[in-house]
């Protein structure tokens, strides 16, 4: 799977998202990320300018259009075939573990990082897919929400997790939080582990956290209890 990240600031990816286990997926050709400077698409070859003020006045400047939808036309040229477009801004749709799923199916998928006031409607009409927002609050711009969602999608695509099961049993898979974990040694600080955990009887194990995921959920996430 590739990623296309559209952005004006390529430097904030690197280890940010090519360390670690997606480092090694990397290695692996199981995903590829790829940082498109919309620098590169400005008209303006001189100062690489890409914003302008907004019609109506108010404060800030908007990107541009035409900058966006060139980039977004050299990724389409250079992958042979059509992709989702996801524009990150805080008027999308919630990011869940089931649109990651969603966006997990696909072979390619390009994001879109938005930054100052915004980016002009017109381009988001014509190449936009999907609109997500990671929470609602707002940020500098849409790298850091782009990192998110790429963590969370490739670690979906099979063989970037030592162990596939290990996904499948995280939080928000079965709509609810993950249970408990603990691991050596049996005693710190005075606190035990649960005994159902050494019993070594294993449907008495996945009973009790079945449980434990239920309590979890109420206690700090009653919302999704709810759904």
């Amino acid at each position: 799977m590739k990623f296309y990240v559209l952005t004006l600031f390529p430097e904030m990816f690197g280890n940010a998202v090519k360390g670690s286990i997606l480092g090694r997926a990397i290695e692996k050709d199981l995903i590829s990320i790829e940082e498109i400077n919309i620098r590169d698409f400005s008209h303006d070859k001189k100062h690489g300018k890409v914003d302008d003020y907004p019609y109506g006045g108010g404060a800030g400047m908007v990107m541009q259009a035409e900058p966006i939808y060139d980039a977004f036309m050299y990724v389409k040229e250079k992958a042979g075939h059509d992709m989702r477009l996801i524009y990150l801004t805080p008027q999308g749709s919630v990011f869940s573990q089931s649109k990651a799923h969603e966006f997990a199916m696909e072979e390619d998928v390009c994001l879109l990082c938005g930054h100052y006031e915004g980016v002009d409607e017109r381009v988001i009409e014509e190449i936009v897919t999907d609109r997500i927002s990671i929470g609602d609050y707002v940020l500098t711009g849409g790298e850091l929400p782009a990192m998110v969602m790429i963590d969370a999608i490739a670690r979906l695509v099979p063989g970037v997790l030592h162990n596939d099961e290990s996904s499948s049993t995280e939080s928000f898979e079965n709509g609810l939080l993950e249970y408990p974990q603990y691991t050596r040694p049996e005693e710190w600080r005075g606190r035990k582990v649960p005994d159902i955990l050494l019993s070594g009887h294993h449907a008495n194990v996945e009973k009790w956290r079945a449980e434990q995921s239920i309590i979890r959920t109420k206690m700090y996430r009653p919302d999704l209890i709810k759904e």
